[in-house]
């Protein structure tokens, strides 16, 4: 409404000339002149006051929209069901939250302006209709047909936009996936290829930057030219009329004052036009994201309370895995041994339903994981992967788990962990050496995903950010293998103390850890081929001594 109330003003503005011309200036009443620039000054201050409130409410309306849709983008990548990380790198995933969001949000802005070029120029013709009935006809029918040329125009620019953020984001996630592995590089020596590999992923977004950046200049040349031909015709009709003596001075000012306004209007549809087809392109990209089908679909079972412990998996295949069968008993502590990491992993991902099993089910105190909704899993079961990322914040803010507060306490975020049970977490992990030989102690910055930390300082505070979140079936996936052989034997000590009662289970080939385990199952070829203490195994199975001891 504030926009439309401007752009009127605007087209209101040569008609008062017009008038004052017709009026005032012909007829030399002084009197009359003033009061008619008395009123073009109330005009020219209510369009003013229009703008700024107006782009103000527009520029916010844009603004949200974009957080709205970065939310969103970010609660569905975080959704516990996962699925819209498939086929797309981190970085893809980041661009469309910033730059496609952007673009989409800026819809908004667009559309207070396109409905306030449409207001202006719906003044102007019925201005010009009052004035003329073949000077606001050449305006009513021409508009229509330049705003669909300029729409046509438009359909290339939304195409090559497209391609333009979709190789965007592809460098953008090859470009993070170069970062993050950096050290890795530079020590296998493979800077150069990784070098060249961006380089054309780059060279490749330029093109199609350039070819989208060609697209835009060509749509907006060619709706400048049909613009600009179509002011001219209404400048000729109306200079014809006013030279026949059907239209005064003043109406011939106000004419060519309204055709030189309308340019404005229609340059506005060419740039609203252009946003559009950007934001078709950019909204098209979100949709495939927030529709992604999730990996794991969600059931409608719920969790037995209190949460026993029993773990469960009945002819389970995924992956290499190869009906497994392994029974986990409330409050056993049990290493797997895993002759090939990648059946270790493929054992992780179906505990953690990060995928349901291709045949088989995993069963939690006897009800099938899969009929359980993700989020009410993660709840009950953890599973610390081995490489855990750590995050920007503090030492202890790493560790801490943040859990709701009771009812009546007014902050609902606060971190309710006990300080001896944060004190017992750490110590179990070794983390409380970490906080002793550091100068500022817990209170530690640590910089995006722990880079300031070696390897084995990562390690051990992940493990007791996993001990600290108490859960009743806790999964760590090999936690010791940067540290020295000292510290990996307090460890598992230590984790064998704290999660007493609990449910644990330690999927590694570490014999420190194995060691404390009631027992240990071997998995070699997709099977659990035989379980019992680390130093049964040990005696009996060449595989699990190769696996282990090696």
């Amino acid at each position: 409404m504030l926009g439309a109330a401007h752009q009127a003003g605007e087209a209101l503005v040569p008609v008062l000339i017009g008038i004052v011309i017709d009026q005032a200036v012909a007829e030399g009443d002084a009197g009359a002149l003033l009061r008619w620039l008395a009123v073009l000054a109330i005009v020219y201050v209510g369009l003013s006051f229009s703008f700024r409130f107006g782009a103000r409410a527009g520029e916010r309306a844009a603004e949200q929209a974009a957080h709205v849709l970065r939310v969103q983008l970010v609660r569905r990548v975080l959704d516990p069901g996962g699925g819209a990380e498939n086929g797309r790198l981190p970085g893809t995933l980041a661009t469309i939250a910033t730059e496609d969001a952007k673009r989409v949000g800026a819809v908004n802005m667009a559309l207070m302006f396109g409905i306030s070029a449409l207001a202006g120029l719906l003044v102007g013709a019925v201005v010009l209709l009052r004035t003329s009935v073949p000077l606001g006809l050449t305006v009513l029918l021409g508009t229509p047909v330049l705003l669909w040329l300029g729409h046509l125009l438009s359909k290339p620019l939304e195409r090559r936009s497209e391609a333009e953020q979709e190789r965007a984001a592809h460098a953008s996630g090859i470009a993070t996936d170069l970062v993050a592995g950096l050290r890795v590089l530079k020590g296998i020596g493979a800077e150069s290829a990784a070098v060249a590999r961006y380089r054309r992923t780059s060279r490749d977004s330029l093109v199609a930057t350039l070819r989208a950046a060609r697209a835009e200049a060509l749509q907006s040349g060619m709706v400048l030219a049909l613009t600009g031909g179509f002011i001219a015709v209404v400048a000729l009709v109306g200079g014809r009329l006013a030279a026949q003596g059907d239209i005064s001075l003043g109406q011939l000012v106000s004419a060519v004052g309204l055709a030189l306004f309308l340019l404005g209007p229609l340059e506005v549809f060419s740039w609203v036009n252009a946003d559009f087809a950007q934001g078709r392109a950019s909204a098209g990209r979100i949709a495939e994201v927030l529709a992604a089908p999730p990996a794991v679909p969600s059931g409608g079972a719920r969790l037995p309370r209190p949460v026993r412990g029993a773990v469960r998996l009945r002819g389970v295949s995924h992956g290499g895995l190869r009906e497994l069968e392994l029974d986990v008993a409330p409050g056993e502590v049990l290493g797997v041994a895993a002759t090939d990491p990648a059946d270790a992993t493929a054992l992780l991902r179906c505990l953690s339903r990060q995928a349901d099993p291709d045949t088989g089910v995993v069963e939690l105190d006897g009800i099938p994981l899969r009929d359980l909704d993700p989020a009410d899993i993660r709840t009950a079961i953890l599973v610390a992967e081995h490489d855990a990322a750590l995050f920007e914040g503090t030492l202890h803010d790493n560790i801490t788990p943040p859990k709701p507060d009771p009812p009546g306490t007014d902050d609902p975020a606060h971190p309710l962990a006990a300080t001896d049970d944060l004190t017992r977490a750490m110590a179990a992990a070794g983390a409380d050496e970490i906080v002793r030989a550091l100068r500022h102690g817990g209170d530690t910055a640590v910089s995006e995903r722990g880079r300031s930390l070696s390897g084995g300082q990562r390690q051990r505070v992940a493990l007791a950010r996993a001990l600290a979140a108490e859960r009743p079936v806790l999964v760590v996936h090999d936690p010791t293998t940067a540290v020295d052989a000292v510290t990996e034997a307090r460890i598992a000590t230590g984790i064998r103390e704290f999660r007493r009662g609990r449910t644990t289970i330690l999927v590694t080939t570490s014999p420190a850890l194995l060691a404390v385990t009631d027992r240990v199952a071997l998995l070699h070829d997709g099977r659990v081929t035989d379980t019992a203490p680390h130093a049964d195994l040990v005696r009996r199975h060449a595989a699990y001594r190769t696996a282990v001891l090696a």
